[in-house]
C-alpha cells in the first residue's frame, strides 16, 4: 500500500495543501484500487458454479423438449 503524505510548506494556505494532496493521490492510484476492494465479491466455490451449470442445462433441455411438442415457438435469430 502506497502511503501519501503532503507537508505545508511556509506561507501555503490549506487549499493549497488539500489540492496538492488529492492530486498525489489520483496520481498514485489508490482511490481505483481502495474502490476495486470495497466491491469485491469472493470467488464462488466449485459446488455452486456446479448448480449453476446443471439449472442451466435443465432449462435448455426443458426449453427444447417444448419447442418439439411445438408449445412454444422457436427462438429466432437475430442479426
Amino acid at each position: 500500500m502506497i502511503n501519501v503524505e503532503v507537508q505545508k510548506t511556509g506561507t501555503e494556505n490549506p487549499m493549497g495543501v488539500l489540492k496538492r494532496f488529492t492530486r498525489r493521490v489520483q496520481g498514485a492510484g489508490i482511490l481505483p484500487r481502495v474502490r476495486g476492494i470495497r466491491y469485491a465479491k469472493r470467488a464462488e466455490s466449485r459446488y455452486v458454479r456446479k448448480k449453476r451449470a446443471l439449472k442451466v442445462l435443465s432449462r435448455r433441455s426443458e426449453r427444447e423438449h417444448l419447442v418439439k411438442l411445438g408449445k412454444i415457438a422457436e427462438p429466432t435469430t437475430r442479426r
